[in-house]
């Protein structure tokens, strides 16, 4: 009796140190995956916040040209009168004008441009331009430029950050959401780049790649898995398919820069080409899914639906293939989500390059939120970093959601035998 107390006292202690590894390894999980975001979110949060000056400008007609108002330099004459509106004149250098335009951003001069294009008649005239400031003016209001810190490791002087807490302490500076972020494509200009064209170009990437791979994949699951006869043939198809699901995403993108343009001279870095390779890679994925889908459903579905005299087409198609749906669906979306972050292939089919626009067919080139991701974070500005965490942020968005679809059609459509 003691041996046998002493044996379920061992076995019980298993079970229990079994029970708090096992919980152990999830804290760890979890906690990894709460530094990850927490460190996402702290350097990119930022991203979603910018400041805008509101400044009064004299649309001088002396400087001007109603024809070309593009060519006229507005931030050099808006530093000129915020210089003279309060009693200061600049230096024989000019440095000091020069300056305080390296405060604005590049777009002072497209929004000025447009509103004298749009309406001439405002050529002598005041008018009140809110504009971003330039990327390392909002950097300093942001915090992660100190004016404690030496003045040879910042790129703001002394003198731009006494203008800056000048125009905040006069009330022209305003702290708004960052529309742009959604609104604009890539840029030069950190304060003026966004995410928009990469996001439109990896929804045309997607589109393509479902409208291939997920009916070319289910077809190719459904003859193999019950029509395709059991002989050496179909098991190496097999072999090779498990193979391919294991292939390093590069290849894929290798595969895709011999092929599709070197090859078939296909357009570099377009959705078209994007959406052929992505395919390719998520072509086994969705085979090896839905196989598995149709051999979860019972052998007694096929048996009934062929007693009651149903052909073997019918008998797939109408009761054997909508049964294994749900299971179908949630491997094409998983794929469609794994394909949306892979980068290397991307990078090799010419997707690395800056692309400002947003694309309108399927030839356009363009970005995506993997690639652009990519170039943010080796971009030398600064605030092109706490833009490369927020592209983050909106690419786990997309994928958070997408693998949420997954979740709420699998269990809507679930049947339980």
């Amino acid at each position: 009796m003691d041996r046998l107390k002493a044996g379920l006292r061992r076995r019980y202690g298993r079970e229990r140190r079994f029970r708090l590894y096992g919980l152990l390894a999830i804290a760890v999980a979890i906690g990894f995956l709460a530094l990850l975001l927490g460190r996402i979110w702290d350097q990119g949060h930022t991203a979603f916040i910018a400041h805008n000056l509101e400044v009064e400008v004299f649309m001088d007609p002396a400087r001007i040209d109603p024809d070309y108002p593009q060519g006229t330099n507005f931030p050099q004459m808006v530093a000129e009168q915020q210089l003279a509106a309060r009693g200061l004149s600049d230096d024989a250098t000019g440095r000091a004008s020069s300056e305080l335009r390296g405060l604005f951003s590049s777009e002072l001069k497209f929004q000025a441009g447009d509103l004298v294009r749009a309406d001439p008649s405002v050529i002598g005239k005041t008018v009140t331009i809110n504009a971003p400031l330039s990327d390392d003016a909002d950097l300093y209001f942001k915090g992660e430029i100190e004016r404690d810190t030496p003045a040879d490791q910042r790129r703001l002087t002394d003198r731009q950050l006494d203008w800056l807490d000048r125009l905040e302490a006069e009330g022209l500076v305003e702290r708004r959401f960052n529309t742009l972020l959604f609104t604009n494509g890539d840029s030069t200009e950190p304060e003026l780049a966004g995410v928009l064209g990469a996001v439109v170009g990896s929804a045309l990437l997607l589109l393509v790649t479902a409208l291939l791979a997920i009916p070319i994949g289910v077809a190719a699951a459904v003859y193999l898995e019950e029509f395709a006869p059991k002989n050496r043939l179909s098991a190496l198809i097999e072999v090779n398919i498990n193979n391919l699901a294991a292939v390093p995403s590069i290849v894929y993108g290798l595969l895709g820069l011999a092929l599709f343009i070197n090859w078939m001279h296909l357009p570099r870095s377009s959705p078209l080409v994007g959406g052929l390779v992505l395919a390719l890679m998520a072509l086994p994925t969705i085979i090896i899914a839905t196989r598995s889908s149709l051999k979860a459903v019972p052998p007694s579905i096929r048996e009934a639906a062929l007693a009651l005299g149903a052909s073997r087409i019918q008998t797939v198609f109408q009761h054997v293939l909508p049964l294994a749906m749900p299971g179908v669906m949630t491997g094409a979306i998983i794929s469609m989500a794994h394909a949306l972050g892979e980068t290397a292939p991307l990078l090799l089919i010419g997707m690395v390059s800056f692309v400002p626009g947003v694309a309108t067919s399927f030839t356009d080139p363009t970005g995506a939120l993997p690639s652009l991701i990519y170039i943010w974070e080796n971009a030398s500005e600064r605030a092109f970093h706490e833009r490369t965490a927020a592209a983050i942020m909106v690419l786990l968005a997309f994928m958070i959601v997408m693998n949420a679809a997954a979740i709420i059609l699998r269990r809507r459509f679930e049947r339980r035998w």
